[in-house]
């Protein structure tokens, strides 16, 4: 690149979400004008409204719109940017697309596409690892449409069992596979390059030696035309559900000085083979099965040519604006910083709040966010793309916000963070925010004993159950609304003024509302002037909501005491103790069928979510029989039955895509396909019948 300065005035940040608004943000204080591209999801986006100009890109899928370079360009052209900015995903690592925006005269914030090309193919980039004098791994490009070729392949290089077919373009988990045996192979390179093609326009896959659980580690490198190129200490970024990152922090209590050194030596070597320039990411393995600190090794595993998800917690222990140096070394102006100069303060810790359930096998969540409130816990930096009222649909990828604590200490990071996420008013949608605050409060993370396989080894785990302070408040307003509604207004719902049978309430768990999640509440309202005071708790039968018993309920009735406060809110005395809880509700408008309500439940202590099903249910609203359905909104990329097919339990019928990740729909039980009902390429809607079994012969 030439050592020019170009100043940029407008930039255009080609992509979404919080990441174009975390770019707006640092341009808005450099003083440069901005422009948003958006898809018609998009358009009430709060991104969109943040930029000084929004180009609309017609269409709903990011093939359409923020995949689409020819658009992006005449986007730019229309909104008279001189530079553009990829973000991350979509087109940020698309050397193609960066040659493109260089040849229409623009400036390309990202490193020279030549650096793109040889870092994004990973096969190619460990041959340059390997030149650099980086460690690596045993790998073995699979070639070719033979199994038998691709068998070969991996023993003549010594990958051992077992290993990661990977793909060689693009990341994020997706076209990667574990394989344990030769016999699993087949099935593993063909899904892989499937999900690869689709996901990143080439489906080559190699296979690479599996370490059960290393740490992943990454180096943050910045580096100018001029010659100059430092490292920013490490990541570590293990905590990882589906190969995907979801608790990233700075430094890493595993790595040494020493360590971090060879490390960073090791990354700059990569980034002076290639001529780097720009902020990108050396991504590392740390294998402490032979030893720990200086005793451990790492290895290479791939570079990313762009700006990380985690790249805050990097911002907040250097005191360093990464966006900036981006900017700053696009336009040609020198680093204007050494490697003495790089300091490391304290530490951070970084979540990603995605639209998902982790007790259902992080199956992604769809829906309106009916409230987004962030709390007021010091310390903390959130970076969202949503508000309260945004659509999260099927179309991108699920996640909703990343979050950000920095203190003096680990202990104290994590304990800001974890309240944080309990204070955060969410409503509408299932997150993962429960899992990342049990993450967080898990003494093995508080131990720093945090390797790839943490989420394996800590899965989701049901909530505590609906603590009585909650279940309280929920009886108390749902009381409180009837009577707003009724007619007569000088009594709660279910009041008596003699003895009467205790009302009762089914409620079920926010998620799939099965029998083992479900229960029903027996209790007895207590009234002065017309206003719910107290409610006497007389039985909990059957499930409880969320998988456990509701708290502190004995088999004796228990009286709790309540005080309405203002916006929904209760204050609930148990016994002394006064918890101020907030009750919200709304009518279920999702893929529940039946109807009913949802309730949202937020105190100190946390939240729950619970659903009353309505007592009418709709008898033309049954789930569909016959077959699996769709669990979610998505795109069928594959189905591997035809009509007559007799199937096992387990055997994959029909393959699907929402949000980016691809959920394998499979039988259940021995069956005979009836009828398949979707074709690669359709559109399906959650709940929507798949495929139509029939049960075999005896």
């Amino acid at each position: 690149m030439s050592t020019e300065i170009r100043p940029i005035t407008t930039l255009l940040v080609a992509n979404r979400g919080e990441i174009a608004r975390r770019v707006f943000r640092t341009a808005r204080e450099m003083g440069l004008r901005t422009v948003a591209v958006f898809a018609d999801p998009d358009t009430d986006a709060p991104f969109v409204r943040e930029a000084d100009v929004a180009v609309r890109l017609p269409g709903s899928s990011a093939g359409e719109t923020y995949l689409d370079e020819v658009r992006i360009l005449e986007a730019a052209r229309a909104a008279g940017a001189d530079a553009v900015h990829p973000g991350y995903g979509f087109l940020s690592e698309n050397a193609r697309f960066a040659e493109a925006v260089t040849g229409a005269g623009l400036t390309w914030v990202g490193p020279p596409p030549e650096a793109i090309a040889r870092m994004g193919d990973k096969v190619s980039a460990k041959a340059v690892a390997v030149r650099a004098g980086v460690p690596t791994l045993p790998s073995a490009t699979l070639e070719g449409d033979e199994p038998d070729g691709w068998l070969a392949a991996v023993e003549a290089a010594e990958v051992g069992w077992p290993l990661l077919v990977k793909a060689s373009a693009g990341g994020g988990g997706r076209g990667m596979r574990l394989v344990a045996s030769p016999g699993d192979l087949t099935e593993a390179v063909t899904g892989a390059r499937r999900e690869a093609a689709a996901s990143f326009g080439d489906g080559t896959v190699f296979a690479e030696r599996w370490l059960p659980a290393p740490r992943h580690i990454e180096i943050q490198v910045v580096a100018d035309a001029h010659g100059a190129a430092v490292h920013l200490g490490e990541r570590e970024c293990s905590i990882q559900r589906r190969h995907q990152k979801i608790v990233e922090e700075a430094p890493s209590v595993a790595v040494t000085p020493s360590m971090r050194e060879r490390m960073g030596a090791a990354a700059l070597s990569l980034v002076r083979a290639i001529g780097y320039e720009g902020v990108g990411t050396v991504e590392l393995l740390l294998d402490e099965s032979r030893g720990h600190g200086d005793d451990a090794e790492f290895h290479f595993l791939e570079m990313n040519t762009r700006l990380q998800v985690e790249h805050p917690v990097t911002e907040e222990v250097c005191g360093l604006d990464l966006v900036r140096l981006q900017l700053a070394v696009a336009s040609g102006a020198p680093l204007g910083l050494t490697q003495d100069a790089v300091s490391l303060d304290g530490h951070a810790v970084e979540v990603r709040v995605y639209a998902e359930d982790p007790a259902a096998g992080w199956l992604p969540s769809t829906g309106r966010l009916h409230r987004w409130e962030p709390d007021d816990t010091p310390g903390i930096r959130w970076e969202s793309g949503v508000e309260t009222g945004s659509e999260v649909g099927p179309q991108f990828d699920p996640m909703l916000a990343k979050v950000v604590a920095h203190a003096a200490t680990r202990d104290e990071a994590a304990a800001r963070l974890a309240r944080a996420l309990r204070g955060l008013r969410c409503q509408g949608i299932t997150t993962n925010l429960g899992y990342l605050a049990q993450v967080l409060d898990d003494p093995d993370f508080r131990a720093g004993a945090t390797t790839t396989a943490f989420v394996e080894h800590h899965p989701p785990r049901s909530e505590h159950g609906l603590p009585l302070p909650h279940l309280v408040a929920l009886l108390a307003e749902r009381a409180e609304a009837a009577r707003r509604g009724a007619a007569w207004s000088f009594a709660p719902a279910g009041w008596r003024n003699g003895t009467s049978e205790p009302a009762s309430v089914r409620l079920e768990s926010a998620g799939a509302g099965t029998a083992e999640g479900a229960g029903v509440v027996r209790y007895r309202l207590l009234a002065a002037g017309g206003e719910v005071r107290g409610v006497e708790i007389r039985a909990v039968e059957g499930g409880a909501v969320e998988g456990g018993a509701v708290e502190g309920v004995s088999d004796d009735a228990a009286v709790v005491r309540v005080e309405p406060r203002a916006g929904g809110s209760w204050a609930v005395d148990h016994d002394g103790v006064v918890v101020t809880v907030e009750v919200a509700v709304a009518a279920d408008d999702g893929p529940r069928a039946g109807g009913g309500r949802t309730w949202w439940i937020h105190s100190p202590s946390g939240r729950s979510t619970v659903h009353e099903p309505t007592p009418f249910p709709d008898r033309g609203v049954e789930a569909a029989g016959g077959g699996p359905v769709a669990p979610v909104p998505g795109r069928v990329v594959a189905v591997e039955v035809r009509a007559g097919d007799v199937v096992e339990p387990g055997r994959t019928l029909v393959v699907l895509e929402a949000m980016k990740v691809e959920h394998r729909i499979v039988a259940s039980a021995d069956a005979v396909v009836a009828e398949v009902l979707v074709a690669p390429g359709d559109n399906v809607d959650a709940h929507q019948l798949l495929v139509r079994l029939d049960t075999p012969n005896p």
